[in-house]
């Protein structure tokens, strides 16, 4: 569902107030999820080791998907692909959303949270993602992508549906806990450049589920916290502080989402849209609700 994120570009995110895509490239980053970014202070540049490889994993493209196993009665309709009624729609939000984009697609990986594919990887371990039958996706902003003056901050919402198998379906919380272990606490360094002044830089990494059970047959809220960007050697600030970051996972029947909002978007009407995500997802479960 989603492009490959540069690493460096979420560095940027980590630091601060990156460049916003021309509309043509908000067209193109629908697919992806992870669009949110934070406050650049200056020209400060953390460029962490293996930086400038394009590194997000987990965005493959499997199989073109078998037919869906009916799990409901068998005078109950089998749901296939997904409808986009079953997503989203701008009246959920509690401010006007003037654009939708929306993708669809076969055989995508079901992917929470693109930096802990990469995490993984920096630590020999598989992204570990799951892949689904059919998906689709949507993006929400506050103007038209044509605008020429499009940024950061009219990114709204961005939500990602995808069918799965019932085996997958069954075992994915469990999975994700595990998935997230590995990278509770994650520290990275590398080089970087603050007007003029050069040096190594470290940050730590941290996810955790801080929420369940919220929406849905099962739901999970998982947080980003990256910390204050520090010089190696004397201790002192890079740049600026980012605000966490959460990821709403939520299942009903064989159906599962991720929604992240913008940078304005706080936990709690996350939250509050994945319940309403979670009622919508009703129309396109097996088996229905």
């Amino acid at each position: 569902m989603r492009d490959d994120l540069a690493f460096v570009e979420r560095i940027h995110r980590d630091l601060g107030d990156v460049r916003w895509p021309e509309p043509q490239e908000i067209r193109a980053r629908a697919r992806r999820r992870s669009r949110r970014t934070g406050a650049l202070a200056a020209t400060a540049v953390l460029v962490i080791t293996g930086a400038s490889a394009v590194a997000v994993v987990g965005n493959g493209r499997g199989p073109t998907p078998p037919p869906v196993a009916a799990s409901a009665s068998p005078t109950a309709p089998v749901r296939g692909e997904i409808a986009v009624d079953s997503l989203l729609q701008a009246s959920d939000l509690a401010q006007p959303a003037q654009v939708r984009l929306s993708q669809s697609g076969l055989g995508e990986m079901v992917v929470v949270e693109d930096m802990l594919g990469y995490c993984r990887k920096e630590q020999g371990l598989a992204p570990a993602w799951q892949t689904s039958r059919w998906s689709r996706g949507l993006t929400m902003l506050r103007k038209p992508a044509a605008a020429a003056d499009a940024g950061p901050d009219d990114f709204l919402l961005s939500q990602d549906l995808y069918r799965v198998t019932p085996e997958v379906a069954g075992s994915f919380f469990g999975d994700l806990d595990r998935l997230v272990a590995p990278c509770a606490e994650w520290h990275r360094s590398g080089a970087y450049e603050v007007a003029g002044r050069k040096g190594t830089g470290v940050v730590t990494d941290q996810w955790a589920v801080v929420q369940r059970d919220f929406a849905g047959d099962g739901s999970a809220m998982l947080r980003h916290t990256v910390s204050q960007p520090r010089d190696q050697k004397t201790g002192s600030a890079i740049g600026g502080a980012s605000p966490p970051t959460s990821t709403a996972v939520v299942r009903v029947g064989d159906l599962i989402t991720v929604l992240t909002l913008g940078e304005d978007g706080p936990e709690p009407e996350l939250r509050r849209l994945a319940v309403v995500a979670a009622r919508r997802m009703c129309l396109a479960a097996n088996p229905s609700c």
